[in-house]
């Protein structure tokens, strides 16, 4: 006989657990001596909430604390063929039963060898057989701690699954807010707070901030020749553009309104605000999106009006964006699909 099962088929660790106090214990003992389990059995048998397994070969002590999942374990120390010690090793180098308790059971009360269990990873040490009252006692305070601990970890699991979900919730919550729902965009608000925070960092070490105000050209014709549907993929298109046409991570592309687009520049003077500005209009032109009419060979474009200015208190970020709007009117009255930047 290698292996008796007087248990119940489910274990808490298995089949999951609320209460510690009202769940069964399961026993494992590990035991070459077939009378030693008889015995250990006797002992159990008429205790409530005890279910109790016997495995007489020590070479399926872990398989089998692996199918059974035992609150405890009863490891004997001296079998033939493995070391009781090694047993425990095992226990603990397994995920299914590192921190399953162990009590190992010795023939003699020896301070070394009870230091050795210890250290391999045992929880407790019994000279067999034990007093039956104190066999249950322990039995059931390794059980309780150890499902107390299971019932921690998976609070503990389900509070971080709570957590990251929420925080998922909240980034997702805090992209919609900050994000133009077409283009994907910072939206007129985020930009607004950036655009602050920007400009006071830029007062306080005192430097250049640029900002480029951009129109699609002719856009209301397009809307009105090919239908909203193809004017948002328009502003789509323009969009991504722009987003490819800016290299820093501090440089800010938003969907000002309509078919208006604005870009902020942090750190950037005039000439550097220039060259971005005209990268982005050649961005958008070289998409070739055909124009009304369409087989007039025209293109969608943008206009660009830029400014630049050195901020010197903090109600001066409007004054930036009123000149950067002036360069765009301006760029629309030179004939569009064009940059005109104020430094």
């Amino acid at each position: 006989m290698e292996e008796l099962n007087y248990s119940h088929p489910a274990s808490p660790a298995s089949a999951g657990f609320h209460n510690p106090s009202t769940e069964p214990v399961m026993v494992l003992l590990v035991d070459d001596q077939v009378m030693v389990g008889e015995a250990v059995r006797r002992m159990l048998a008429n205790e409530p909430g005890i279910d109790y397994h016997f495995c007489a070969n020590p070479d399926d002590a872990l398989r089998v604390a692996r199918c059974t999942r035992p609150t405890v374990i009863l490891q004997d120390l001296v079998m033939p063929g493995i070391d009781g010690l090694a047993l425990v090793a095992q226990y603990r180098a397994d995920p299914a039963t590192r921190d399953t308790p162990v009590i190992v059971l010795s023939t003699k009360e020896e301070p070394a060898i009870k230091s050795a269990a210890f250290a391999q990873g045992a929880n407790d040490y019994l000279v067999k057989l034990p007093d039956s009252i104190e066999l249950v006692a322990r039995i059931r305070y390794h059980s309780r701690s150890y499902l107390n601990q299971l019932q921690r970890d998976e609070a503990y699991r389900a509070l971080r699954e709570s957590q990251q979900k929420l925080l998922a919730a909240n980034l997702e919550l805090q992209r919609l807010t900050n994000s133009d729902g077409l283009t994907g965009l910072a939206n007129r608000r985020y930009f607004d707070e950036y655009l602050n925070a920007e400009w006071r960092r830029a007062r306080r070490q005192q430097m250049p901030f640029s900002v480029l105000m951009i129109d699609v050209d002719n856009f209301k014709l397009y809307n009105d020749s090919y239908g909203h549907i193809a004017g948002d993929i328009v502003l789509k298109k323009v969009a991504d553009a722009l987003l490819n046409a800016i290299g820093r991570s501090t440089d800010l592309v938003a969907r000002f309104g309509g078919e208006e687009f604005a870009i902020l520049l942090p750190n950037t003077p005039s000439d550097g605000a220039e060259l971005l500005a005209e990268k982005a209009r050649h961005a958008v032109e070289t998409l070739a999106i055909s124009c009304v009419p369409s087989d007039s060979g025209q293109v969608v474009t943008i206009s660009v009006g830029g400014a630049t200015l050195i901020p010197d208190h903090d109600d001066a970020a409007l004054n930036l964006i009123e000149a950067a709007d002036l360069a765009l009117y301006e760029a629309k009255r030179l004939g569009k699909n064009r940059v005109v930047v104020n430094g």
